[in-house]
C-alpha cells in the first residue's frame, strides 16, 4: 500500500505559475516504464522552463548569436544548469564545450556580377537581388568564373527511386542549372508521393553539386515548388552564411537561386521556357543538357571566421552497453540587426528559448532520477541552427560516441508556451521502428498525433533532428500540435499563423510574464518518457525498411570503428 501510495503522489504533483495557473504534473503509468523514470518525468516544472526561457531571452543576451558575446554567454548559462544538476560534461577535453569553427560569407552585392554569354550574340547581364543571388561557399575574397552551363533538371541521383539527372554527363568545372524541389509524384513508392524527401531540399542540390566537382549551381525558383517567394529567397541571401570549417560538402564558388524570368532567359538559348523545361525534367527518361551558354561571373565576399560551441553533457546509464539516447535543442538566434530602427534585438523566446528551457529540465530529471536509465542519455544545446543546422551538422559529424550506438535523437524545437496542448506534432517519427511506442505513449499522455500539415514544404530537414538522421541516426523532433485544451481546433492554428505572420524570427519574439508553460511541461514530460522508453529497448531503433536514411544508418553499424 505504502508502495502504490508513493507511486500516486510522485506521478502527480499541483503547482502554481507565475500566472497564478494550476500545473498539474501528471504522468500516466506506462508498461515498461518504472515508477521512478514516472516521478522523474513528473518533476519537470513548467516555471523552472519559464525561468530559463526568461533569462535566455533577456536583451542583456543580444539575440544570441553564435560567436558573439550573446551566444557565448547562452552556452555558458546553459553548461552552468547543467553542471548544477549534475550532469557529467561531454564535450571536448573533459568540459561541457564541444568547440566548432565557423566562417561567415556576406556577399558584396554592389560588386559582384553575373552575365550568360551566349558565344554568338549579345551577353545577358543579371540584376543582383532581383534575378539572381550567390554565395560563394569556400570563404575566399573573391571568385572569377567563367563556366559552361549544363541544365540537370532536379540534380538528383536516387537509385532507390531509379532515378539519376547526372546519368552520361560530366559536371566537374561546370555550373549547373537545377530545379527546387523534386519530380512530382502521387505515389508514395516515387519520392514519396507529395511529402519531400532530402533529395527536393536545395541544400542536397548544392551538396551532390559538391561532390561532382560541379563549381556552381543555379537553383531555378519557382514559388509553388518552393513553398516561398522569391523575396524569401533574396532576404535570406542579404545576410550573412555561415558554414563549417573544413566541410567537404561547401567548396562551390557560386551556391546561387535564379529568378524563374531569368531563367527564362537562360533557357531559350535551347528554344524552351523555364516551365518547358521544369515539365520535361519531371517525366522518366530525362536527360542532361549542356546549354551553349557560358556563365561568367565575379563575386566578391566580406568573410568573417569564428568560433562558437556546442554544449554537451551526459547522464550515465545502468547498462556499460552502448545503446545512447540523445536530446537536442539550438540555442542561438539572429543576434542584432544594427540598421534597424527601434527594437533590433532578436530576442528568440519561442526559438528557441523554449526547446533550450525543455532540454535542461529534461536534463534535470534524468540527472535527480532515483533510478538511472537503462542507457546513458546525452543532452546536447547546439549552435548555429539559424545559420543553417551547422552545430548540430558538426555534431553528426564528431559525436561523443560513435552514431551506430545512437539508438534515438529527440529535438526540441520553438514549442510556444500558450496553453496545454491536446495534439502533438512528431513528423518523422512514423519512418522509424518505434512509432508504434510513440503513439502508444502520445495515447496514454491523451495527446492526439497530428500530421505535417504542410507536407511539401520539407520542414522534417528544417531542424537539427536533421542533422542526427544524415549520420543514420533516427531522429524527430516534438512539438505541439494545434489542438489546446479549452479551446477550437480554430484558435489554435490562429495563434500558430498569428505567430509566423508577427513574431517568428522577428524582434516581438520576446517573454512576457503571460506565457503559460503548463504546455511545455506536458511535452518535456511526454519526452521524457519516449526517451527513457527509447534507452530500454533491447535494441537499437532502425529506420523503417526503404527509408532514404536507412542505407546511412546500415553503413555506420558495418563500421567497425
Amino acid at each position: 500500500m505504502k508502495k502504490i501510495l508513493f507511486a500516486a503522489v510522485i506521478t502527480t504533483a499541483a503547482v502554481t505559475n507565475a500566472c497564478g495557473q494550476v500545473q498539474q504534473s501528471t504522468v500516466p503509468a506506462i508498461d515498461g516504464v518504472p515508477t521512478e523514470a514516472r516521478a522523474a518525468a513528473a518533476s519537470i516544472d513548467g516555471e523552472k522552463i519559464r525561468a530559463h526561457v526568461r533569462f535566455l531571452s533577456l536583451d542583456l543576451l543580444e539575440g544570441r548569436g553564435p560567436g558573439l558575446r550573446g551566444g557565448d554567454l547562452a552556452a555558458e548559462y546553459i553548461a552552468t544548469q547543467f553542471a548544477l544538476s549534475g550532469l557529467r560534461p561531454g564535450g571536448d577535453n573533459g568540459s561541457y564545450f564541444q568547440h566548432v569553427s565557423l566562417y561567415a560569407v556576406h556577399t558584396n552585392e554592389d560588386k559582384t556580377q553575373f552575365t550568360f554569354d551566349p558565344g554568338k550574340g549579345n551577353p545577358v547581364p543579371l540584376k543582383y537581388g532581383e534575378e539572381i543571388v550567390t554565395k560563394d561557399q569556400t570563404g575566399k575574397d573573391a571568385a572569377d568564373i567563367d563556366a559552361p552551363i549544363v541544365f540537370v533538371g532536379y540534380g538528383i541521383d536516387a537509385p532507390e527511386y531509379n532515378w539519376n539527372d547526372f546519368s552520361g554527363v560530366d559536371v566537374k568545372g561546370k555550373v549547373l542549372l537545377v530545379i527546387v524541389n523534386q519530380p512530382p509524384s502521387s505515389d508514395v513508392k516515387f519520392f514519396t508521393g507529395k511529402t519531400m524527401t532530402y533529395y527536393g531540399r536545395w541544400t542536397y542540390k548544392y551538396e551532390e553539386a559538391a561532390r561532382r566537382g560541379a563549381i556552381g549551381v543555379l537553383v531555378l525558383h519557382r514559388t509553388d515548388l518552393a513553398s516561398y517567394g522569391w523575396e524569401v529567397v533574396r532576404n535570406s541571401q542579404a545576410v550573412e552564411k555561415s558554414y563549417l570549417d573544413g566541410d567537404p560538402s561547401a567548396t562551390l564558388r557560386a551556391a546561387s537561386w535564379i529568378q524563374h524570368s531569368a531563367a527564362d532567359k537562360l533557357l531559350a538559348s535551347v528554344g524552351m521556357t523555364a516551365d518547358q523545361a521544369i515539365e520535361a525534367a519531371g517525366k522518366h527518361g530525362f536527360h542532361a543538357i549542356e546549354l551553349p551558354v557560358r556563365l561568367k561571373a565575379h563575386i566578391e565576399s566580406t568573410v568573417r571566421r569564428y568560433q562558437s560551441s556546442n554544449v554537451v553533457a551526459y547522464v550515465p546509464g545502468a547498462s556499460k552497453e552502448p545503446q545512447a539516447v540523445f536530446y537536442t535543442a539550438h540555442y542561438d538566434h539572429l543576434g542584432i540587426d544594427p540598421l534597424m530602427k527601434g527594437d533590433n534585438i532578436y530576442n528568440g523566446a519561442a526559438d528557441n528559448g523554449t526547446g533550450c528551457g525543455i532540454l535542461m529540465e529534461i536534463a534535470r530529471a534524468y540527472a535527480e532520477s532515483k533510478l538511472p536509465p537503462p542507457h546513458t542519455v546525452y543532452f546536447a544545446a547546439v549552435t548555429a541552427e539559424e545559420q543553417g543546422l551547422l552545430g548540430s551538422q558538426y555534431l553528426g559529424m564528431h559525436p561523443p560516441v560513435p552514431t551506430k550506438d545512437i539508438t534515438l535523437d529527440l529535438n526540441f524545437d520553438e514549442l510556444n508556451p500558450i496553453g496545454v496542448p491536446d495534439a502533438a506534432e512528431v513528423a518523422g517519427a512514423e519512418r522509424t521502428t518505434f512509432f508504434p511506442t510513440v503513439e502508444a505513449t502520445s495515447k496514454a499522455f491523451n495527446l492526439t498525433l497530428q500530421p505535417d500539415q504542410f507536407p511539401g514544404a520539407g520542414h522534417y530537414y528544417r531542424s537539427d533532428h536533421f542533422s542526427m538522421a544524415r549520420v543514420g541516426v533516427p531522429a524527430f523532433s516534438v512539438n505541439q500540435g494545434t489542438l489546446f485544451e479549452g479551446h477550437t481546433a480554430e484558435w489554435g492554428k490562429a495563434q500558430a499563423e498569428d505567430y509566423v505572420e508577427h513574431h517568428y524570427h522577428q524582434p516581438s519574439d520576446e517573454y512576457s510574464p503571460e506565457m503559460d508553460f503548463r504546455g511545455d511541461a506536458k511535452m518535456a514530460r511526454f519526452g521524457f518518457i519516449l526517451g527513457w522508453q527509447a534507452s530500454a529497448l533491447s535494441a537499437t531503433i532502425q529506420w523503417k525498411s526503404g527509408d532514404e536514411f536507412e542505407r546511412t544508418r546500415k553503413k555506420s553499424e558495418s563500421n567497425k570503428n
